[in-house]
Parts: structure tokens; sequence; C-alpha cells
């Protein structure tokens, strides 16, 4: 098979939805699938199904918590380039056909990544392996190595609205 590379990228929602949606359908046919999240260290609900899964789909986070309102630090920038080496590791092993990078593109933006970091990881993928970037604020230089790119556009969401998280729907 052909792997490709896909971004997901944009201010709207369903850029992780999108790309647990293909995790989902990849281990269905078959196929071995890893995720890292990037930022991300918490108990999120789609956590417990993909448990249910780990057979076929092996996630791990690279976050030490939600920082977003604050500046990162060293620890948070040591923990993203930890998670580098480890998305690199997998995507190189043969042990998965599908490699999912959560919020790569939300590490660069903070600053926890380089530009140069991303398109070094794309350049590491097996021609057989398919490899998906998430979050948003995608480099231009990673969107045109891209073989599909899609931008989630928030037209309309209700979070403008003062409504917070719901668990099952958006955590």
């Amino acid at each position: 098979m052909q792997g490709f590379v896909q971004v997901y990228t944009g201010d709207g929602k369903g850029k992780t939805t999108a790309a647990l949606g293909l995790a989902l359908r990849a281990a269905g046919a078959g196929l071995k699938v890893y995720i890292g999240q990037f930022v991300k260290n918490a108990d999120y609900s789609e956590l417990h199904t993909l448990r249910r899964l780990a057979d076929a789909i092996t996630v791990e986070q690279y976050g030490r918590g939600c920082f977003l309102l604050t500046e990162p630090d060293q620890a948070d920038v040591d923990a993203a380039r930890a998670g580098l080496a480890t998305i690199g590791r997998a995507l190189t092993s043969g042990g998965f056909d599908v490699v999912v990078a959560d919020e790569i593109n939300v590490a660069h933006a903070l600053g926890l990544l380089a530009e140069d970091d991303l398109l070094a990881l794309m350049a590491l993928r097996p021609e057989a392996v398919e490899l998906v970037f998430t979050g948003r604020g995608a480099p231009p230089s990673v969107l045109a190595r891209a073989d599909l790119v899609t931008e989630m556009r928030s037209i309309k969401h209700y979070y403008d609205r003062g409504v917070l998280a719901r668990k099952g729907i958006e955590s």
C-alpha cells in the first residue's frame, strides 16, 4: 500500500476527531495504528474506547497538562522533543501502518518544536506508512509537502456563547 501525508488544520472543530476516525477505519481493516498526542495529558473520553482497541491502536501522550493559558517551560519542550523522537521510532519501526502526530502543529506554534522538526519527521516516513498531522496553525512548508490538506474552518461555535467542553462530545 502506498502511504501519504495528511494534514488536518484550521481553527474549526474536528481535527483530532478526523484523525481518530481514520485510525478506527484503519484498525477495522487490520492495519496497526500509532497515535502520539503532543501537548495533551488528560484522560479524554476517546481514550477509553481506544484502550479497548489496544491490539490495533497504540496511544501515547507527550504533554504535561494544559498550559495554554501560560507560557510553556523547558519541561514542556523536553516532553515534546521526547514525543517527537518516539513518533520517529514508531514511524520507522515497521510495526505501524498509520502514524498520527496529534496536535503536532500546535506544538510547533507554541515553540515546543521547530518547523524543521516537522519536515524531518515527514522525510522519515517510509513509503508504505500513512502519516497524519493535526492541529491548528500548520506551517506553510508542511502544507506544501503534504499530500492531503483539510482545513477545518469555524463558521459558528457554541463556545462563543459560553458553552464549555461537554463530556463525550468535546472531551
